[in-house]
């Protein structure tokens, strides 16, 4: 009989990543003042940081206070205590009150109509595996989106798995304030 033992993941330090890396870690470091665990763990891959940077900081026709409710919404269907801890944290750095974060995250955000709209779309896309409820893609055109945005919240939603599965799989310590559990 196979003993199986838990595999430990660990996040690299600056000295344990390729050249490319470190040079990414330094401007993390200088533009955010840390290099979240997240972030480090991409950069066990010679590619996948920059790669991910990349796809996170891509124009968008969403504000960020848009992208955010996306990132909760997600974060929350997928279980993932890591990027609900850090998108708590960016949520309120856009604005949101820690009331309507953990609306949110609960699935509605009564406080706009617009946001809404995003977070029950978002929700039902996450959830149905991309076949969003008809009553949901109504709702949000009919609050003033379009295909354009529609795209875009594919894209973060997309953005949000990769990390949400990423510390799924791994638990890496959170490096963030943690978030309520709900």
């Amino acid at each position: 009989m196979l003993t199986l033992q838990k595999r430990t993941f660990t996040v690299p330090t600056r000295s344990q990543v390729s050249a490319n890396n470190q040079a990414i870690f330094d401007n993390l470091q200088k533009g955010i003042g840390f290099v979240p665990n997240l972030y480090a763990y991409y950069a066990k891959n010679e590619t996948a940081l920059d790669d991910y940077l990349t796809l996170q900081n891509r124009k968008s026709t969403l504000r960020a206070k848009e992208r955010e409710v996306i990132n909760l919404v997600t974060s929350q269907i997928n279980d993932c205590r890591y990027c609900q801890s850090a998108h708590t944290a960016l949520g309120k750095m856009n604005g949101f009150t820690d009331e309507q974060i953990v609306e949110i995250r609960k699935g509605s955000a009564s406080f706009d109509s617009k946001l809404d709209a995003l977070v029950k779309f978002a929700a039902s896309a996450v959830e149905n595996r991309g076949r969003a409820t008809e009553e949901s893609k109504e709702a949000f055109f009919a609050a003033g989106y379009n295909e354009a945005n529609m795209i875009d919240v594919v894209m973060v939603i997309g953005d949000k798995i990769t990390s949400n599965y990423l510390h799924n799989l791994t638990g890496f310590e959170i490096d963030f304030p943690l978030a309520q559990l709900l």
